[in-house]
């Protein structure tokens, strides 16, 4: 049965589709605009005016150099071991919190659940954190970029609103069959809540693919910056003298500016492609517990 719109209906339709268009150009055009400058040549590229719809002059000449930059492969390989091990940990960690906090019969739950929640307003700020991570022996290694943020407060309300909603008959079977704790959560709740477990690992690699601050404050070694820090460099200091020794000085200064262009493009792509793959599970897992039945 086909169902017919009014005039009215019609034109709220398309008055909506119009104002998606329109954001998703307003929002996509910048990354195109970066896309399109790093493969320009630098020449024609300054000289360009209006908006830019493709490479000018198309060259390679700036991923060449940053690619052959050390710094692009020792921060890409930072960050790959920051994000690998960090989500790990992670998912771990916040896996087991959600479950303890979420199984009925587990003592002061509400204490414990005001406590968490409490550390999402209020925090020790910046120079005690700091104080204590160089008790701790942290500064300058790897786990100063792992461990402060090896749970976050938001993802763990969500993933025990998730193991919550889990029938307590599985449970209640399992442990008939004589399952602990342990094989409870790893073989019936972890493979029941892969939703949330895949927008759980996309929000922890996103955040520590996109992590610098916690590299500015607490690494001083330039062989453990993750990439994010070395783009930083790149972008905000203009530390692009070493990725053009084989550029004309006369050409430097173009030559500068698509540098940068290629640089944004190279520590952005990789964590897009991850979106494709987990989308199917980001929109369940993101609406979790906004509905109650």
């Amino acid at each position: 049965m086909k169902i017919r719109l009014s005039l009215g209906e019609r034109f709220f339709d398309a008055s909506n589709a119009l104002l998606m268009l329109a954001l998703t150009a307003v929002t996509l055009y910048p990354f195109l605009y970066v896309l399109f400058s790093s493969f320009s040549d630098p020449a024609d590229l300054i000289q360009h005016r209006g908006l830019l719809l493709f490479p000018v002059g198309f060259s390679l000449e700036s991923y060449k150099l940053v690619f052959e930059n050390p710094m692009i492969t020792i921060g890409y390989l930072n960050t790959l071991i920051y994000v690998i091990v960090g989500t790990a940990l992670n998912l771990i960690l916040t896996s087991f919190a959600a479950y303890a906090l979420s199984r009925k019969g587990v003592r002061l739950v509400g204490p414990i659940m005001l406590g968490i929640v409490f550390t999402m307003f209020f925090s020790g700020g910046l120079i005690p954190t700091y104080l204590n991570m160089k008790n701790l022996g942290l500064l300058d290694s790897r786990w100063a970029m792992i461990l402060p943020s090896a749970i976050s407060t938001w993802n763990l309300l969500v993933m025990r609103t998730s193991f919550a909603g889990i029938p307590i008959a599985l449970e209640e079977s399992a442990r008939i069959d004589g399952a602990n704790d342990f094989r409870i959560l790893f073989q019936i709740f972890i493979p029941v809540s892969l939703p949330i477990m895949a927008v759980m690992t996309l929000f922890y690699g996103v955040a520590h693919w996109n992590s610098y601050m916690d590299a500015l404050i607490y690494l001083r070694a330039r062989d453990l910056y993750p990439l994010q820090l070395v783009l930083q460099e790149i972008l905000i200091t203009n530390s692009t003298d070493s990725m053009m020794t084989s550029v004309a000085d006369v050409n430097k200064g173009l030559v500068q500016e698509t540098i940068k262009y290629a640089t944004i493009i190279v520590a952005t792509v990789p964590i897009l492609l991850l979106y494709p793959f987990l989308q199917r599970f980001f929109v369940k897992g993101v609406m979790l517990g906004s509905v109650k039945e």
